[in-house]
C-alpha cells in the first residue's frame, strides 16, 4: 500500500546511532510569532483531523512493517530491503498536490547493528516517516494545499554516513524543510511518559592510521626491525596525554588491531581506528587536527611510515528553532511536553542535513 501511494523511485549506493534522552528545560509552548510560521496552515483543526484518521487508518500496517524490519536486520549499505519490495539501500517516494507551495522531506532510516539488530530503533524511525508522510499527502489533498511531500530511505546512518552521500547526489535538493524523529531509551532523565526532546547532538570524525614498518627477529636482531605495534602504543599514549588538555564534552576514543602478530617478531604493520567527538563541528575541527599531530609524531619517532585516512564526518544536530516551535505547539495539542535538551551524547548523520536545509530531529 505504501509502495502504490508514495510512488517511490529506488537507486543504490555503494559507495552512530546511540541516542538517549538528555533532559533540559521544558520549552516556551507559547505560539510562535514570527510571520512564515509553518503552523499558519498545518495547524487548523481540519487538516490535525484528517491526518490523525489516516495515522489511525495506517496503524495496523505500520505495525506490521515495523515488525518486518525489527525481524530482518540489514547492516549498512546492505538494505536490499525484505520488508520493502523492490528497495535497494536508498529510495525516494514524492507526491505533490497543487502547484508550487512548500516541500517538505521526511527522512526514514533502516540499517541495524552488527550483532544486536535493532536496538538503535530504525524500525520505528521507517515507519514514522511512512506514515507521516503517507498522512501528509492525504491532508494536501483532501485540504487542497499546495505542496509536495518527499519521503527519503536513507541508507547507512549507524556506519557509513548515508546521509552526507545523498546529499552530495542532490538528494534534499529543493527541499524547504526536513524532518524525522528517533526513539530514546529513556536514560538522562527522559522518559517516554515526558514527552519530547529536542536538542543538538555531538560532531564526530572518524580517523584510520595504519603504520608501517620492517619485521625483525625480535631475539636475534631486534635492531633490524621497525616496530608498528610501537608507533601504535606511542600515538595512544600521546593521545591519552592529550586528554589532559581536552574540555570535558569533548571526547577521543581509539582502537589498535594488527595481522599476523607474534610476540618473537617486530610487528611491520598496526592499524587504529578513532572517533573524535565534539559539541559542534567547528570543535572537532580542531581537536581532530591535535589528534592527527600525535598519529604524525609517534610515525616520526619510530621511523614508521604512516597512513593517515580521515572517515566519516557526521556534523552537529542545528535543529531549526521556526520548525521546533511548531513541533512543540503541536505536541502541546496532545498534552505532551517538548523538552529543549542540553545535547544528546551522541552523533548523527541528520546533522549534515540540519547544515543544508531548515530540519528538526526530536527524540521521544
Amino acid at each position: 500500500m505504501f509502495v502504490s501511494e508514495m510512488q517511490p523511485e529506488y537507486a543504490r549506493f555503494t559507495s552512530c546511532c546511540d541516542f538517549w534522552g538528555s533532559g533540559g528545560k521544558q520549552m516556551d509552548l507559547q505560539p510562535p510569532s514570527y510571520s512564515q510560521s509553518l503552523s499558519v496552515n498545518c495547524l487548523q483543526p481540519g487538516v490535525i483531523k484528517t491526518i490523525e484518521e489516516k495515522l489511525d487508518e495506517l496503524d495496523p500496517e505500520l505495525r506490521e512493517l515495523s515488525l518486518k524490519i525489527h525481524d530482518h536486520p540489514e547492516l549498512a549499505f546492505e538494505e536490499s530491503n525484505e520488508a520493502l519490495p523492490r528497495s535497494r539501500d536508498a529510495w525516494r517516494a514524492e507526491a505533490s498536490h497543487g502547484h508550487g507551495g512548500r516541500v517538505l522531506g521526511v527522512n526514514s532510516e533502516m540499517d541495524a547493528l552488527p550483532g544486536i539488530g535493532h536496538a538503535c530503533g530504525h524500525n520505528l524511525i521507517a515507519v514514522a516517516g511512512v506514515g507521516v508522510a503517507v498522512a501528509i499527502k492525504e491532508a494536501l489533498k483532501a485540504h487542497d494545499i499546495a505542496g509536495t511531500v518527499v519521503l527519503l530511505g536513507t541508507p547507512a546512518e549507524e556506519t557509513g554516513a548515508g546521509k552526507q552521500i545523498l546529499l552530495d547526489r542532490g538528494g534534499y535538493k529543493d527541499m524547504d524543510a526536513c524532518v524525522m524523529c528517533h526513539p530514546s531509551s529513556g536514560g538522562g532523565g527522559l522518559s517516554t511518559s515526558d514527552g519530547f526532546s529536542v536538542g543538538s547532538s555531538l560532531a564526530m570524525q572518524s580517523i584510520d592510521v595504519e603504520y608501517f614498518g620492517h619485521t625483525a627477529h625480535a631475539a636475534a636482531a631486534p635492531w633490524e626491525g621497525i616496530n608498528a605495534l610501537d608507533a601504535a602504543f606511542l600515538a595512544y599514549s600521546s593521545i591519552s596525554v592529550l586528554r589532559q588538555q581536552m574540555k570535558p564534552d569533548h571526547r577521543v576514543q581509539g582502537t589498535v588491531s594488527g595481522k599476523n602478530w607474534a610476540a618473537n617478531v617486530i610487528p611491520d604493520y598496526a592499524k587504529m581506528t578513532w572517533i573524535v567527538r565534539a559539541p559542534t563541528w567547528d570543535e572537532v575541527d580542531v581537536l581532530r587536527t591535535r589528534v592527527v599531530n600525535c598519529l604524525q609524531a609517534a610515525a616520526l619517532s619510530t621511523g614508521c611510515k604512516a597512513t593517515i585516512t580521515p572517515g566519516d564526518q557526521y556534523r552537529d544536530l542545528r535543529q531549526n528553532s521556526a520548525l521546533a516551535e511548531d513541533f512543540a505547539s503541536t505536541s502541546q495539542h496532545y498534552g505532551i511536553p517538548t523538552q529543549l535538551a542540553a545535547g544528546f551524547p551522541a552523533s548523527t548523520d541528520f546533522g549534515n542535513v540540519t547544515y543544508a536545509c531548515p530540519a528538526l530531529h526530536p527524540a521521544y
